[in-house]
């Protein structure tokens, strides 16, 4: 038999293309229909310095037309934005989305109406030893995006309310590191807690394991997030550790032994942030104090993120961080709508490094989607130290899409999910 040649070939994939009804034309008829149009909203995507009313349409479970107008006979489904602001699907780089093995752990999916959230980062809920079935049985079968910290200790938050540091013995560097190795597409680095009550009397020496797992692991970029509460010791010989890259979390925390000290920012923090280490707000229930907040800001030391510390505690305090309403209580600190809005999309999604176009609504980007109201009239904030704050405004979740598939109406047909 005679080779065929390349013309005879490229013949042939197009006849039994057209016989499919997949030829040219085919095609074109096919890209003429959005699987969905989110209609009438203002898009506000920092990335792309844009903030206007624009149609979003979406195929194939990425972004494909942002138009002044989309034509309702182009959709196959419709979803109703007038109104309301239209935002790269929203990225919390700090949760704790692993229930049935960390106590603390929230299931994604179901915070989902609360939070209009996207993309969650496990911050620390599993260790080595429980990390496996974080990635088999909760990352691969949630619908929300997923991506985590490793903790140190082996154990990581299965523990608590124990402190999972009592014990240095758990805080295996090795597997820590291999963990962090063989995971690359899914883990961000190395999580510690650095707490009296988590750590005793093994002061920083967590924190050192923790940084150098994640040089031996071998993996470009990768970082340590520290937890901050009341931190053992000096806080500026805590805060001198962290490379650049890495992530202090907690920041604003009223716990003791504050980045605050009568009314200023320590030294060592503002040099913390000045050689690049990343500032996150991570709420919680018992880490966010407005009179360490408001003097930080003031004098720059800003968050770069504004991670919610959500979990099964926090989530039924008076605080209520669910990440709109941590990123309304920064709307009202003097945080222009742009800035917030970027703390929660933009920025994370860049250090997260992951997935080319997250956090954007730029044609090609993954189709994660938040549809939020702002919500304009008087609003009463509290910290998680009891400090009470009035505001004017604030964030409301209204719609959430992910992969390009509503949570909720309008239902996808069929219902399932990439």
């Amino acid at each position: 038999m005679r080779p065929i040649s390349r013309r005879e070939f490229l013949a042939g994939a197009a006849a039994g293309g057209s016989l499919l009804g997949l030829g040219a034309a085919g095609a074109l008829a096919q890209a003429d229909k959005f699987d969905l149009v989110i209609k009438g909203g203002e898009v506000l995507d920092t990335s792309q310095k844009l903030r206007a009313r624009r149609d979003v349409g979406i195929r194939n479970a990425l972004i494909a037309a942002l138009e002044p107008e989309i034509p309702d006979t182009r959709a196959k489904q419709l979803l109703d934005a007038k109104g309301k602001l239209v935002l790269p699907g929203l990225i919390d780089m700090h949760a704790h989305v692993y229930p049935q093995v960390s106590a603390l752990g929230l299931p994604a999916d179901e915070l989902v109406p609360y939070t209009a959230t996207t993309t969650y980062v496990s911050a620390g809920d599993a260790g080595a030893n429980t990390f496996s079935a974080l990635k088999h049985y909760i990352v691969a079968q949630a619908r929300s995006r997923i991506y985590a910290f490793v903790h140190i200790s082996s154990i990581g938050l299965s523990g608590f309310p124990v402190g999972e540091m009592l014990n240095i013995d758990y805080a295996d560097v090795d597997q820590a590191a291999k963990t962090l190795a063989e995971n690359p597409e899914l883990v961000l680095g190395i999580k510690v807690r650095e707490s009296v009550d988590v750590v005793g009397a093994n002061g920083l020496e967590p924190l050192k394991r923790a940084i150098l797992a994640c040089e031996r692991s071998g993996v470009r970029g990768t970082r340590v997030m520290c937890h901050i509460g009341n931190a053992p010791g000096e806080l500026s010989a805590l805060l001198d550790l962290l490379r650049p890259g890495d992530i202090l979390t907690h920041a604003y925390s009223g716990a003791g032994n504050n980045t605050v000290r009568d009314g200023k920012v320590l030294a060592a923090a503002l040099a913390a942030k000045k050689r690049g280490v990343l500032i996150d707000v991570g709420h919680g229930g018992g880490s966010f104090d407005y009179t360490v907040a408001e003097p930080a800001i003031a004098q720059g030391f800003t968050p770069d993120m504004i991670g919610s510390d959500i979990h099964a505690v926090s989530g039924n305090t008076p605080g209520m961080p669910y990440l709109p309403w941590v990123m309304s209580k920064f709307l009202n600190l003097g945080f222009s709508l742009e800035q917030v809005v970027a703390m929660a999309t933009a920025t994370p999604a860049k250090i997260i490094g992951r997935v080319d176009k997250l956090g954007t609504l730029a044609i090609g980007a993954p189709a994660d989607v938040s549809v939020l109201e702002l919500v304009e009239g008087p609003v009463d904030f509290v910290d998680t130290r009891k400090n009470t704050r009035k505001g004017s405004r604030h964030l409301k979740p209204v719609a959430t899409v992910r992969a390009g598939r509503p949570f909720g109406r309008p239902y996808p047909v069929p219902f399932s999910y990439p």
